[in-house]
Parts: C-alpha cells; structure tokens; sequence
C-alpha cells in the first residue's frame, strides 16, 4: 500500500489572510499526520490562533505523543493564552503505521467523510467542543483498519456554507462519489471539491475554505516521496 496526501484552499472573499493553517508532518514510529485548524472569525487575528493550534499540535506529534493528548494540549495552550475567550476547530487525520489504522481526532465538529473501500460514503458523526472556551476537552478520536480503497475527506466551514447567500448548499455525498467516479485521486478530490464550493458561491467564498485528502491506495507507489505546493502571492 501507499498514501497520497492533498489540500486545496483559498481565503474568504475580500481577506486577505485567513484564518485556516494547515500542516503535514511525519510521526516518529511511521507514517504521517495532517493537521488543519479553523480559527475564530477570520483576518490575521484568527490566522494568529490557527497557528497556535496547528504549531503547538505539530510539536506534540514530533513528540511521539497521542492525536488525541496532543489536541487537548492544544486546548490547553489557547484557553491558557487567550482566557477562555477564543476558539478554534481541529481535525487530526493521521496514518498511523505503528497500529496499521487511520486515525481522526476533531474537536469543534469539522467535516469528515468516509469512502470505504468497497464504495460507502458516509460522515463521521459525533461532537466535541471546539478549543479554547473550556479548560478541559475531550476530542473525538476515531480509528480505521488501513486497507486500500481507504479516503478520508476533512473541510472546513467555506465548504459548509457555500451557497448560502442563494440559499443553497453542497451536496458533499454526491459531490465526492461524483469525483471519485471521474478522477479518484487525492489531489483531484480536493480540488474538485473545493471548485464546486466555489461555483456555488460565484467564486466569492462566504468563508474560508481548506480541504484536506488522504487516500490510501493498493501497490507501491510510483516515484520518491515528494511533496508538491502551489500558493498564490498578493500583489503588493
């Protein structure tokens, strides 16, 4: 088996920093871990917060400590930091190759679907609160087997409201077994997502957006390990 990894994101119409971070990093005893935080709001200010949560969970994992610890450090670090006062939203999707599973840690309720290998798209359920208003959270921390045919499909808000000032929404379902039938590739997938949230908010995102892939697949893969960005600069 290997992974294919990919993110696609864009900032809230009109801002110019949002306020999603996203990091991928390599966990100590195999495999790796992508990390994206949501901060409260947006602008440099919840950018600011994302980047706590996001750093301080990073370091954690390098650490060689638990999704699950590591975002309640988290948690720990912001309420301590900004006094209850400011939240921000976590999702973890981890492959683990020291207990051979995927593993998803939330807290704030971000999106994750589920592509079974045999076809199923289904969401993750459960709550947990979000970081930073409470001194003590317990994060939602799920577990699948890694086997190939895997997908795990994590957004944030931009994806949920799209549509919204029309009174629309994405169908997320339809949307990623639409893009797995044309293209069912990590990178394809999150692209294609993100270019339908888009549409529906006539390319003016009502809110941040990232979303992050992370597919298992059969056989050996093709080349060296690499990791492959674009980012659009502001003029000026």
């Amino acid at each position: 088996m290997h992974l294919s990894a990919a993110v696609a994101k864009v900032n809230k119409w009109a801002v110019q920093q949002g306020g999603d971070t996203l990091e991928l990093i390599e966990r100590p005893r195999g495999g790796l871990s992508l990390v994206l935080a949501d901060g409260q709001s947006s602008g440099p200010a919840a950018k600011q917060v994302s980047i706590w949560v996001v750093r301080k969970v990073v370091t954690e994992l390098a650490e060689g400590v638990r999704d699950g610890a590591a975002a309640r450090a988290a948690n720990d670090m912001l309420h301590a930091m900004r006094e209850g006062k400011v939240s921000a939203t976590l999702v973890i999707l981890s492959v683990d190759l020291a207990s051979r599973s995927l593993v998803i840690t939330r807290c704030g309720n971000p999106e994750v679907y589920v592509r079974e290998p045999g076809g199923q798209i289904r969401r993750l359920e459960g709550s947990a609160p979000a970081l930073g208003f409470h001194r003590h959270v317990r994060p939602l921390v799920d577990s699948l087997p890694l086997e190939p045919g895997l997908l795990l499909c994590a957004f944030t808000d931009g994806v949920i409201h799209a549509g919204s000032r029309r009174g629309q929404s994405l169908d997320v379902p339809a949307a990623l077994a639409a893009l797995w039938e044309s293209a069912p590739q990590a990178q394809a997938i999150a692209d294609g997502l993100l270019s339908r949230a888009l549409e529906l908010d006539e390319q003016r995102p009502v809110d941040d957006t990232s979303v992050a892939v992370l597919q298992v697949m059969d056989g050996t893969a093709s080349g060296p390990r690499f990791l492959h960005v674009e980012m659009p600069f502001a003029d000026g």
